[in-house]
């Protein structure tokens, strides 16, 4: 099991030089990853303070690191251009070295991220632009010619140089609320799954042992990841279950949350990077 870092893009850490900072001490604690939100707005943009984009934030970090896996957690694909997406991910993909993880789903609050701009709120619409605008991902990473004629995203004869650094592709892991089952069936295809209960609670180990089952029936092979966030205490490990019964489960990534509940300031994100990785019970 690896253990990475999850925090917001915005507050204290809507700032690109606090998020550099977090990362190198993160790497020299023997963290393993660097995951941040993708959010563009929040309702109470105030109470929320400055916003950082995450994907030039990350590039920051990924310049400042040398063995940190960086990525987002999750990028809803639906309110980006694929092709673009494409680009941003292939530039950070060479410029880490190898290292980008892209976690995606249909993101939420819709109505902020999508209605403030006039954008589809709709989950059906947004799930199918999320399947068009992956494959997409995927065909034009692999550096071949590509035609796409799909319900939303229609592509001509593009092809991109160069390519990620990463075969057969940039990871994939996809958010889902578990035990809603279609997410589930979405991420067996790609390359991991980051579940979060419905509502947004920490998965049990338990939950943990049906995810792996239900994604492996579904397709998942090899080397697929299941990536948990939640809360833990360096000594004692997750409150929702040791350390052991999660990796027993097929935890492959415990990821430590920082978010507006629990250490919601740079100091006290600071100090939980200095205590290190959980240790297993």
């Amino acid at each position: 099991m690896r253990f990475a870092f999850f925090l917001p893009n915005f507050g204290p850490f809507g700032d690109t030089e606090a998020l550099i900072e977090l990362a190198r001490d993160a790497e020299l604690k023997g963290w393993e990853g660097f995951f941040i939100w993708d959010h563009i707005q929040l309702d109470g943009a105030d109470a929320m303070g400055p916003m950082v984009d995450p994907w030039v934030a990350l590039t920051a970090v990924a310049d400042a690191t040398s063995s940190l896996r960086v990525g987002t957690m999750i990028t809803p694909v639906a309110r980006r251009r694929p092709w673009k997406l494409a680009r941003e991910t292939v530039t950070l993909d060479r410029i880490s070295g190898g290292r980008l993880t892209i976690g995606v789903g249909l993101g939420f609050p819709p109505e902020d991220e999508f209605g403030t701009f006039g954008e589809e709120t709709d989950d059906r619409v947004r799930a199918q632009k999320l399947d068009e605008g992956l494959e997409i991902l995927d065909r034009l990473w692999s550096g071949e010619t590509v035609d796409f004629d799909g319900e939303h995203y229609n592509i001509s004869g593009a092809q991109f140089q160069p390519t990620p650094v990463q075969r057969p592709r940039i990871p994939i892991w996809c958010g889902g609320w578990w035990p809603n089952k279609r997410p589930f069936r979405r991420a067996a295809r790609w390359d991991g799954v980051a579940p979060e209960l419905v509502g947004g609670g920490t998965p049990t180990p338990a939950d943990v042992t049906e995810i792996a089952a239900y994604v492996k029936e579904n397709g998942a092979g090899e080397g697929f990841d299941i990536a948990v966030n939640g809360y833990s205490d360096p000594d004692t490990g997750p409150e929702a279950g040791a350390l052991a019964d999660y990796e027993a489960a097929g935890l492959t990534w415990w990821m430590e949350r920082i978010d507006t509940e629990r250490l919601f300031s740079f100091d006290q994100a600071r100090e939980r990077v200095h205590a290190g990785p959980p240790k297993r019970r």
